[in-house]
């Protein structure tokens, strides 16, 4: 099992630090998380927000590509239908050669209204919009040379230069949770970016049986809030303004969007941040949020495991707002005392 940290550069108000600080400290986390033995470190797009989350993935990769050597890099995700697919795979070559061949290209088709209305682009094309630069990216990262003439893009005479390091190409990871969209990742032959609960990962292998794939070949990836210390008192201490913060920050624009997502895996009411650790149980995007001790993570992890198959584990410790050093603590935690329980 993979275990990966999730960094989203965020700066809220209410904690606000210099921006340039947040990055350091981010930066250096991806460089800690090498040293503890994490496969991967992950980073997330989104734009226009007040927290600052951070909208430009591949320079940040190139940072932590820098100062790295083993660490896998994964984007999760970049927001497909905002960006040239044909840029994109230039950028992803790029990143694919300075790191040596370690990067993961997750990506999805977002879902805030306001972004979408910002960027000019028709909310529900997102996933046509998506799907169609997919191809486009996996045919420039295979093919020598092509042309492209589809609903959304039209590119003549496309001959990536230089190519990845990675053949025939990078892992391409899509974000789904609805269960058509898990089928059609499946169905074209992408590892599934998941979040939701262990039958999103049995809808995934059945779909990759369907379409003649074998599931052995492919990765599904569970993303989890999780923040850990010595006890829960202490964990909950720390972190529950901040859970809080997350679980909320967005809800409007879940509301807004009244699709499958909003419907189905908001997060439930919360009305201050002391109400959260009575509660029995916390979900985000239809998986378990955890806030407790190393123990609590062995538990959690194998009972999720023993329901369905999953190679990866997205772990958000750095929550916004959260003291970098508490939250470094929390990454050496589950580095030191779970990951250990679940080598192979």
């Amino acid at each position: 099992m993979d275990f990966g940290v999730y960094l989203t550069f965020r700066n809220p108000r209410s904690w606000r630090r210099p921006i340039g600080e947040i990055y350091r400290d981010q930066i250096a986390d991806a460089v800690r998380a090498e040293e503890l033995g994490y496969g991967h470190v992950w980073t997330s797009e989104h734009h226009f927000r007040d927290d600052a989350w951070s909208p430009s993935l591949f320079p940040i990769l190139g940072a932590i590509a820098g100062r790295t050597t083993r660490i896998r890099l994964g984007t999760y995700i970049l927001i497909l239908p905002f960006h040239n697919p044909v840029r994109v795979a230039e950028d992803a070559a790029t990143i694919d050669i300075i790191s040596n061949g370690r990067l993961d290209l997750g990506v999805g088709p977002g879902n805030f209204l306001s972004e979408y209305e910002t960027f000019g682009v028709p909310r529900p094309q997102r996933r046509p919009r998506m799907h169609e630069g997919l191809e486009i990216i996996r045919r420039a990262f295979t093919e020598d040379r092509f042309s492209f003439e589809g609903k959304y893009h039209a590119f003549p005479n496309v001959a990536l230069s230089p190519r990845p390091i990675q053949q025939p190409h990078p892992p391409i990871w899509v974000a789904a949770i609805g269960e058509q969209a898990i089928k059609q990742a499946a169905q074209r032959g992408y590892h599934l970016a998941g979040g939701g609960p262990p039958q999103s990962q049995m809808i995934y292998d059945g779909a990759l049986r369907a379409a003649g794939r074998d599931p052995s070949d492919y990765h599904i990836a569970q993303f989890r809030v999780m923040y850990l210390a010595e006890n829960r008192d202490q964990a909950w201490d720390d972190a529950e303004q901040y859970v809080h913060y997350v679980m909320t920050s967005y809800d409007d624009e879940f509301k807004r969007a009244q699709d499958l997502l909003s419907q189905e895996f908001s997060t439930p009411p919360v009305s201050e941040p002391g109400a959260l650790r009575k509660l029995p149980e916390l979900t985000f995007n239809g998986a378990t949020i955890l806030v407790g001790t190393p123990a609590d993570a062995i538990e959690d992890l194998r009972r999720y495991s023993s329901q369905a198959r999953m190679t990866h584990i997205v772990l958000w410790m750095h929550l916004p707002g959260l003291d970098p050093r508490k939250a470094r603590r929390s990454m050496e935690l589950f580095a030191k005392q779970v990951m250990p329980h679940f080598q192979d």
